[in-house]
């Protein structure tokens, strides 16, 4: 049985039990003391009031909270729970009235009192009575129903804002991958384009681990999320489909774990910063490097490194950005890992290299 359905069948089972509980309350609460039978017009009326509870209760939490508190008319809520609770006064002492419970009463206690050898206690003038006791549970219902309704309100306020949150941050990593993924692969065979002008055998084994690639983007990450190890494979991949293309005046190094340890994180998380490298720190004559450096403080954090040559004029640009993945890289980062990041961009370090850091908490994700 799902959760939505157990709570279907608790939410009346919890009514059933708490008006149940009333009415017990008002059946073992006798006025009096003493070996006093009370006649059949008191249950009469103790039944008739527990309906009536139970209707103010139900008219409280469907009509008078949603139309008029819920909506801000607070004045008329007031009014309304004003005129509730002197009804069911009026509804009540009608009752004593039409039933006759006064005299009726009154001739109980004297029975009694006579039974024992006690006085009757005098009897109350007719409509100089109050009722306090049922002052007291006319509120409380009211008070109950007004609680009840207002704290469900905002519960579904919360979780309708939670949902809207959910689609919302959905929507926007989708398009953001979707931005990320097709950018990637037009880059990609752009390289191999070339690249089979120049050696067919090459051109070759890169598409094939282009396919490899596409594999791992296209199915390994449907579920939205990645293993570490699937990601550094991806890294590798990505950097050998670049050096294909590379001289040996460029220098390219990746230090990873050897295992890794694994975790669960956004995948292509990472590929945007190797591809900035590659975009701004290789030159077709001078030489360059970049390194790429991944470690693991600790299982649950996670630290990238990349720095690459800063070039006096713009590189050859291998990887053909268009300039959209630093910045949706740290969009992604804002809506999946909040508070849990720190990115740090120098654009000129002492050693004439661009430089990025960035350390993630994943928690096990």
């Amino acid at each position: 049985m799902s959760a939505f359905s157990v709570r279907r069948l608790l939410t009346p089972l919890i009514h059933v039990l708490a008006w149940g509980l009333l009415a017990l309350t008002l059946l073992l609460f006798q006025p009096m003391q003493g070996r006093v039978v009370l006649p059949v017009q008191y249950w009469i009326k103790q039944g008739a009031l527990l309906v009536l509870w139970i209707s103010a209760f139900y008219a409280t939490t469907r009509i008078s909270v949603p139309r008029l508190l819920l909506r801000g008319h607070t004045g008329w809520f007031g009014l309304a729970l004003v005129a509730t609770a002197v009804l069911l006064l009026l509804v009540s002492r009608g009752l004593e009235s039409v039933l006759n419970l006064p005299d009726l009463m009154h001739h109980a206690f004297q029975a009694a009192g006579e039974g024992v050898g006690k006085a009757a206690p005098p009897r109350t003038p007719h409509g100089s009575r109050f009722d306090l006791v049922g002052l007291l549970i006319t509120l409380l219902v009211l008070g109950i129903a007004t609680a009840i309704t207002v704290v469900q309100h905002w519960q579904q306020e919360a979780r309708l804002r939670e949902r809207l949150d959910q689609q919302r941050v959905e929507a926007e990593l989708a398009m953001l991958k979707a931005q990320i993924n097709p950018h990637f692969f037009f880059n990609t065979l752009n390289n191999i384009y070339s690249l089979t002008l120049i050696d067919g055998e090459r051109a070759r084994a890169a598409l094939h681990r282009l396919s490899r690639m596409m594999r791992y983007v296209l199915y390994d990450t449907a579920s939205g999320h990645a293993q570490l190890s699937q990601e550094v494979g991806f890294i590798q991949d990505y950097i050998t489909l670049m050096k294909l293309r590379l001289t040996d005046r460029v220098q390219v190094t990746f230090e990873h774990p050897e295992p890794v340890q694994e975790v669960l994180i956004a995948p292509m998380l990472l590929l945007p910063f190797v591809e900035n490298a590659f975009k701004h720190g290789v030159a077709a004559t001078a030489p360059s490097h970049i390194y790429i450096g991944l470690r693991q403080p600790s299982p649950e954090q996670l630290e990238i490194e990349v720095r690459n040559t800063l070039l006096p004029t713009a590189g050859t640009d291998l990887a053909g950005s268009n300039g959209i993945g630093l910045t949706n890289t740290r969009r992604r980062l804002d809506l999946l890992y909040p508070g849990r990041y720190s990115l740090q961009v120098s654009e000129h370090t002492p050693d004439n290299e661009f430089e990025v850091k960035l350390k993630l908490i994943t928690n096990g994700q």
